[in-house]
């Protein structure tokens, strides 16, 4: 009886043991089946920068279905990519929980977030998971300056930018004093910083320096203030949802000053927020990248491309993110793996990827390097490009 019990026992085991080999076989993909590859994206696609974070959002849409169609192999097996789209509203706390919802999904690698205010918080929950992040355009400094070697950035940052633009109003539009309103966000004080640096250094003077937030309607108090200061130029550190409303009230005041603006002012959408106080050659901005003529062919047709599939213009940052995306596709491709461990250093040693937005070469800190700036203005209710500086 006791033989019979162990002999049962033996059976039982050698059942289970071969029910969990073909458990595990059956699970282990085969060669040929194709890997999914997550693409994590955040941008805000409510609130009033929504049509900032929806452009983003479609430009890597854009590049998903490309490389779906290209029949790319990475370790020999075929791949079909998927866009795991988040909203972080341009608010952190909405952003950190974004970032941490596509670190439990498990994703491959992570394009956004579109605020300086949202990326830097939500580095360091990808950091942490050893996700690589590639911003198509947060410019604030600190984001790269972290010491975590899975941020990159494919736009200049505030120091090149805001130095430039304060340069340029003390330089080229002649002005002699300058009045600075930021939102308090992150970017906003970061570019309004660099701003007044640029202007100290080309021999201008600072007359005021005012604040409201990223959600404001009103600014007659401020303007106000600053009207009786007689500014050659007000420079805005924020989005065009808030300086479309302040270049109204600035006609309604009377104030004839010059408005300047980062990235974040120099969109599409500015005519349509601002009306008919936006005269030509009123506004000048700077967006962080740009192409030079070589370039444009290349910038042209995916404008083109992208409004005959969206029926919209390009705001300001799909290229960018289009590019993001390629270019962790590109980076998994090198190293034959998309497990992020693998590839990570693939793409930190990225050097010359042939994009829509010029070539892209990472530096040590994951910045690009040689970043270019496109100085523009607008007139008759249109971006015009002036200059690009690298």
């Amino acid at each position: 009886m006791q033989m019979k019990i162990k002999l049962a026992v033996i059976v039982a085991a050698v059942a289970a043991l071969t029910a969990c080999g073909q458990k595990e076989e059956a699970a282990a993909p085969a060669a040929d089946a194709p890997l999914i590859v997550k693409i994590g994206h955040v941008g805000p696609t409510s609130g009033a920068i929504a049509h900032l974070g929806k452009d983003n959002e479609n430009g890597g849409r854009m590049a998903i279905e490309e490389l779906n169609a290209s029949g790319l192999v990475i370790g020999g097996r075929p791949v079909t990519f998927e866009l795991l789209a988040e909203d972080d509203a341009a608010d952190p706390k909405q952003g950190t929980a974004a970032a941490q919802k596509l670190v439990d999904a498990k994703v491959n690698g992570i394009v956004g977030h579109l605020n300086s205010g949202t990326t830097i918080p939500a580095s360091k929950i990808y950091n942490d998971a050893r996700l690589p992040q590639v911003s198509p355009s947060a410019t604030n400094p600190k984001y790269t300056r972290q010491g975590f070697d899975t941020t990159f950035r494919l736009v200049a940052d505030d120091t090149q930018l805001g130095g430039t633009l304060g340069r340029y109003a003390i330089e080229t539009l002649s002005a002699k004093t300058v009045a600075v309103i930021d939102d308090r966000t992150a970017y906003g004080q970061g570019v309004s910083d660099e701003f007044e640096k640029g202007v100290v250094a080309a021999g201008g003077t600072v007359v005021a320096r005012e604040f409201t937030n990223d959600k404001a309607t009103d600014f007659n108090a401020i303007l106000t203030s600053i009207k009786g200061k007689s500014p050659d130029v007000i420079f805005f550190g924020g989005m065009d949802a808030v300086a479309g409303p302040m270049l109204k009230q600035m006609k309604q005041l009377g104030i004839e000053a010059k408005f300047m603006g980062g990235d974040g002012i120099c969109t599409a959408g500015l005519p349509a927020l601002a009306g008919d106080s936006l005269a030509d050659n009123m506004v000048y901005c700077a967006e962080a990248g740009g192409v030079d003529e070589a370039g444009k062919p290349a910038m042209d047709k995916f404008r083109a491309d992208f409004k005959a599939k969206y029926n919209v213009e390009v705001q300001v940052y799909a290229p960018y993110v289009y590019d993001a995306v390629k270019l962790l596709a590109d980076a998994m491709k090198r190293a034959e793996s998309a497990d992020p461990a693998v590839y990570l250093p693939f793409l930190a040693k990225t050097d010359g990827f042939k994009g829509v937005t010029g070539n892209i070469t990472f530096d040590e800190k994951g910045d690009i390097k040689n970043g270019a700036l496109t100085l523009m203005t607008y007139r008759g209710g249109e971006r015009t490009s002036l200059q690009v500086i690298r």
